[in-house]
């Protein structure tokens, strides 16, 4: 009896790891199909798509989706039409919150790392809190 109980305590925590697997593969998708539509609305030069997809506190301080465009543009514009991107770590940060590192190739060929942090909003939405940007290791300026 004692081996049985044991045996169903070990299938039960597998299980358990495996829903916890499955949630978090479902949570990073989720943030990394918010960057992924807010590249897309870059490309397309569609502010107010891009902007959709910034948190409530990013578009607090960029009240337009121009104001936003313009700040990308100038801070940040190997993120507006990547010639390439890939999806590297990611990591909880805090409940609700994630840290995506990626590495992205600008216009010009220049390789870049770029983390981005997101947080899901109330309505379930993962919407982009801030993107740090720097070049890759290796690449000139």
């Amino acid at each position: 009896m004692r081996t049985v109980a044991s045996l169903l305590i070990l299938v039960l925590t597998g299980l358990a790891v495996q829903a916890d697997d499955a949630t978090r593969d479902t949570t990073l998708k989720a943030a990394r199909a918010t960057i992924e539509r807010q590249i897309d609305a870059f490309r397309r030069n569609d502010a107010a798509a891009a902007y959709a997809e910034a948190a409530p506190q990013v578009r607090n301080l960029f009240p337009s989706a121009e104001t936003f465009i313009a700040m990308v543009a100038k801070g940040y514009s190997p993120v507006l039409r990547p010639r390439s991107y890939r999806f590297e770590t990611a990591r909880e940060t805090a409940e609700d919150e994630i840290a995506q590192g990626m590495s992205l190739q600008d216009e010009a060929g220049l390789d870049w790392v770029a983390l981005y942090t997101l947080q899901r909003q109330a309505d379930g939405q993962w919407r982009i809190t801030g993107c740090q940007l720097k070049k890759a290791p290796g690449e000139r300026v």
